[in-house]
């Protein structure tokens, strides 16, 4: 539990949601800016979270400006459950030029590199892109903006999947060199509340199919 002190108010939630599928084809690969739209698989997802959370009206809805992240909050907020807010600096990490590359290209054609990156995944940033310890210090600060006034509102932040474990070592205390510890598969959801002036990890990586009693 994190003990970041706020104005007084009853109780809220932060959904804090990676967006659906969005894998083209079988290869793993390292994708960061590379904007590619949901898969049928994804939008699936998105359309059983939009329909567990019917019933749950949201104060304030945020995503990243990239498509699979904004085709998932579209999706599940279709029907007029608020209108979301695009904020360019929750995008997924930066990877440079390795972006969208095979994960196997990467490993042959820059080996010096990734076993740098191995060695040192927090500050290891590949040419032209970000290091996690970069992505920390742009995403946290707007994390911290979005919870800084929260009052007795459901919040949903549609996210990725580094972007939404720096917020989860952010809450939990846990060091960066850590959040591969930290499941986050597609469309998941993290569940996170703020009660008497506290912060609580409630729930992490429910997957889509999971009991809607989970989203209270």
């Amino acid at each position: 539990m994190i003990n970041i002190k706020q104005p007084d108010f009853k109780r809220s939630i932060i959904y804090l949601m990676r967006h659906g599928d969005s894998r083209q084809d079988e290869v793993k690969r390292f994708t960061g800016h590379t904007d590619s739209p949901l898969s049928e698989t994804g939008r699936g997802q998105a359309e059983w979270w939009q329909k567990e959370f019917l019933s749950l009206p949201f104060n304030r809805i945020y995503c990243s400006d990239l498509s699979r992240s904004l085709e998932t909050a579209q999706i599940i907020c279709k029907g007029g459950k608020g209108t979301i807010q695009v904020m360019p600096e929750l995008r997924e990490i930066n990877l440079g030029q390795w972006d969208g590359l095979p994960k196997q290209e990467v490993r042959c054609s820059y080996p010096e590199e990734f076993e740098k990156r191995g060695a040192d995944l927090v500050e290891f940033r590949p040419a032209g892109g970000e290091s996690f310890q970069d992505l920390s210090a742009r995403v946290i600060p707007v994390f911290e903006r979005i919870i800084r006034d929260l009052k007795n509102e459901r919040v949903l932040i549609v996210g990725h999947a580094g972007v939404n474990r720096t917020i989860l070592c952010h809450l939990l205390g846990m060091p960066l060199a850590g959040l591969f510890r930290l499941g986050q598969d597609y469309c998941c959801l993290n569940v996170i509340t703020c009660e008497a002036g506290y912060f609580c990890l409630r729930s992490i990586n429910i997957p889509p199919g999971y009991a809607a009693s989970a989203l209270m």
